[in-house]
C-alpha cells in the first residue's frame, strides 16, 4: 500500500490539510488506540476525532507512540458545548485529556444549539486560534443559512472548512457550492454511505475496471472531487485498503456515472438544516 503524503489541501489560512485522513467515530479504548496507530505506521498522518467520541485520550495515545514529529501529524477534534466560556473551557479539556500542546483543527460540531450559543461558540474558537492552543478553527454540518450567518457576524474570521456527510449520494450542492465561493473547504464523512450502496452494479462496474473495491472507487470519487475524506475503520486491512487509492484515476465519464447516483437524502444525522 503506498500513501501519496504529498496529497495535501490548502486553507484559507496557509496551512496544508493531508486530504485523506482517519476518522476514528467509535474508535475507542485499546481496539481504537491500535487502529490509530496502524493508520500511523501505514502512512496516515491525519486523524479526526470528536470530544463527542470520548477518544481524544486515544488519539494522543496513538500520536505518541507513533515517533512522528508533532508538525508532521494534523489532529482535529470538535466541540460539543457551545457558549463562549464553555467552548474556551472545552479546548483546554480536550488538550489536557490527549497530551497535546494544540490541535491543528478544531470543529464546531454542529449548529444544533441555536444561532446565540454558537456564535459564541465561534467567539471562543476565535480567541483560542489567538492564544495558539488551535491551529485552524472550522465548522461541522453547517448548512448554507449558517455559513451566511457567519459570513455577517464575522467576515474576517471563516471557518476554513465545513465537514459534511458527502458521497455520490447525497452530493449537497448548494451546501458545496456556497461553502467554495468563501473559499470554505469540504470535509467528507461517510463518504461510503455506510456501506449501503456498496453492491450496485453501476459501483462494481466501474470499480472492476480499475481492479479496486467500490469503497475504494467512493474514496477516490470525493478526493478528485478536490475535497478531504475521512473513512474510517478499525480493521486493519480496511485502513490499508481506503488508503490504496493514488495509484487510479477515475474518468470524467465515470465521474458522471457516479455523479448520477444522487439520492438527495443522507445515511446519518443532518443537523444543516437547524435553525
Amino acid at each position: 500500500m503506498s500513501l501519496n503524503l504529498a496529497s495535501t489541501i490548502k486553507l484559507s489560512d496557509g496551512r496544508a490539510i493531508p486530504q485523506l485522513g482517519l476518522g476514528v467515530y467509535l474508535s475507542k479504548g485499546k481496539e481504537g488506540e491500535v487502529a490509530m496507530q496502524h493508520a500511523f505506521k501505514n502512512g496516515y498522518r491525519h486523524l479526526d476525532g470528536a470530544q463527542w467520541y470520548r477518544n481524544e485520550a486515544e488519539m494522543g495515545r496513538a500520536f505518541h507512540a507513533s515517533g512522528l514529529k508533532r508538525e508532521d501529524v494534523w489532529i482535529t477534534t470538535k466541540v460539543t458545548n457551545h457558549g463562549y466560556e464553555k467552548t474556551l473551557r472545552s479546548v483546554d479539556e480536550s488538550l489536557a485529556v490527549a497530551k497535546l500542546d494544540y490541535y491543528d483543527l478544531f470543529l464546531l460540531h454542529s449548529p444544533n444549539p441555536g444561532r446565540e450559543l454558537r456564535l459564541e461558540a465561534w467567539r471562543g474558537l476565535i480567541d483560542a486560534q489567538k492564544a495558539g492552543k488551535v491551529k485552524s478553527i472550522g465548522v461541522s454540518n453547517y448548512g448554507v443559512h449558517h455559513i451566511q450567518e457567519l459570513l455577517e457576524k464575522y467576515p474576517n474570521n471563516l471557518p476554513v472548512v465545513n465537514q459534511i456527510e458527502y458521497s455520490p449520494f447525497f452530493q449537497r450542492n448548494e451546501i458545496v457550492r456556497e461553502c467554495l465561493k468563501h473559499d470554505i473547504k469540504i470535509q467528507s464523512y461517510s463518504p461510503l454511505g455506510k456501506g449501503a450502496f456498496v453492491d450496485l452494479p453501476e459501483l462494481k462496474q466501474i470499480a472492476d475496471v480499475h481492479k479496486k473495491t467500490p469503497s475504494q472507487l467512493l474514496i477516490r470519487y470525493v478526493l478528485q472531487k478536490g475535497h478531504i475524506v475521512i473513512p474510517k475503520s478499525v480493521t486493519p486491512s480496511r485502513i490499508e485498503e481506503n488508503a490504496d487509492v493514488y495509484d487510479f484515476e477515475l474518468s470524467g465519464q465515470e465521474i458522471a456515472k457516479l455523479d448520477a447516483l444522487e439520492t438527495g437524502s443522507g445515511v446519518t444525522w443532518d443537523p444543516t438544516k437547524a435553525p
